[in-house]
């Protein structure tokens, strides 16, 4: 239940995350959220290791571990979030999240093949109705909000905003790559180390994406323009930037205790999460609707469900024999 419980904190973080992130953006481009967010995110986990004592386990580490967490970061931290950045520039966090919910799928055909891990019954309704739930919700606020105006930097009215869809749907289709492929590689990591190594994990794989996006920076002449942020920006990019690392620090917990399949499908909540804080923090160009509502208990009790082992649950309902025979079923 604790690495459910923490994969369900990280996708709240997540949320909470991209509607900063979606402040950012308006006035501050992709580059210096990245910039700014990624070393940030580094600097979190070295500090979070030092003072809780977890740097020990870097120095276990065979090269074969530390190549997996530095693909993860580069996976995740450089690829899958600065599509993620791109997509929400374009087409803002609730056009962005339909698509995005389906780095799950990814995920999980990869954590079968390559790590081992199989589905059960409770395992594939619980993840048709996480992606049910975030899919009703956000489908509403992308079909109310495909009309609304684009804020200027002076005025957030949604009056003004006018989507690039081919853009925003290219850059959230090609995030789910990047999102869906870290989680095999942080899973093959740590491979049962525990929470400890996780942190030493998490900034292996954070000070790999730190390097690639300073070297991104340096190559293409950017460094100029990443100093001349803005102080808005700069204000939601470092509160993203914090958000993001907290997030990632529960999320690799989450990977250290349970398996890919459990943790990948909650994670997907944080679709929901994107409404709710963006409708908080931009209430006045976002649309609030019952629909939501609807998709956040179906999500929930997905979350829920998953994080059941199949046994106790057929002894716990009143199954006929055959079902709960079903229920132990592994695939493949």
């Amino acid at each position: 239940m604790l690495g459910g419980f923490l994969a369900f904190l990280s996708a709240a973080l997540f949320g909470l995350n991209n509607a900063a992130t979606r402040r950012g953006v308006l006035n501050g481009s992709v580059i210096q959220g990245m910039a700014i967010t990624v070393p940030m995110g580094a600097l979190l986990f070295l500090l979070v290791c030092l003072v809780t004592g977890t740097l020990g386990p870097l120095w276990t580490f065979s090269p074969r571990t530390l190549l997996c967490f530095a693909c993860a970061g580069l996976a995740h931290f450089v690829i899958g979030r600065y599509c993620n950045y791109r997509a929400i520039a374009a087409i803002g966090t609730n056009l962005a999240s339909p698509i995005q919910q389906w780095e799950v799928l990814v995920t999980l055909a990869l954590a079968m093949a390559f790590l081992g891990e199989r589905l059960t019954p409770i395992t594939v309704i619980a993840i048709a109705l996480l992606l049910l739930g975030p899919a009703i919700a956000a489908r509403i606020e992308a079909r109310k909000t495909k009309n609304a105006p684009a804020p200027k930097p002076e005025d957030l009215s949604p009056a003004k905003f006018e989507p690039r869809y081919r853009e925003g749907y290219t850059w959230a289709f090609l995030s789910i790559f990047g999102y869906g492929i870290s989680p095999i590689f942080v899973r093959a990591g740590l491979d049962g180390a525990g929470i400890g190594a996780s942190m030493a994990a998490g900034l292996v794989s954070y000070i790999a994406a730190t390097i690639a996006v300073v070297v991104w920076v340096l190559a293409t002449g950017k460094l100029r323009h990443v100093t001349e942020l803005q102080s808005d920006p700069r204000r939601w990019f470092l509160f993203a930037g914090l958000l993001v690392g907290l997030s990632q620090m529960v999320r690799y917990m989450a990977l250290a205790l349970v398996p890919v399949t459990i943790v990948a499908p909650i994670m997907r909540i944080q679709s929901l999460f994107r409404i709710y804080f963006s409708w908080i923090l931009t209430r006045e160009y976002e649309v609030f609707d019952r629909n939501v509502i609807v998709g956040t208990l179906i999500s929930v009790a997905g979350a829920i469900l998953i994080t059941l082992p199949p046994d106790l649950v057929a002894n716990w309902l009143p199954l006929p024999g055959w079902m709960r025979s079903a229920l132990t079923w592994r695939w493949p």
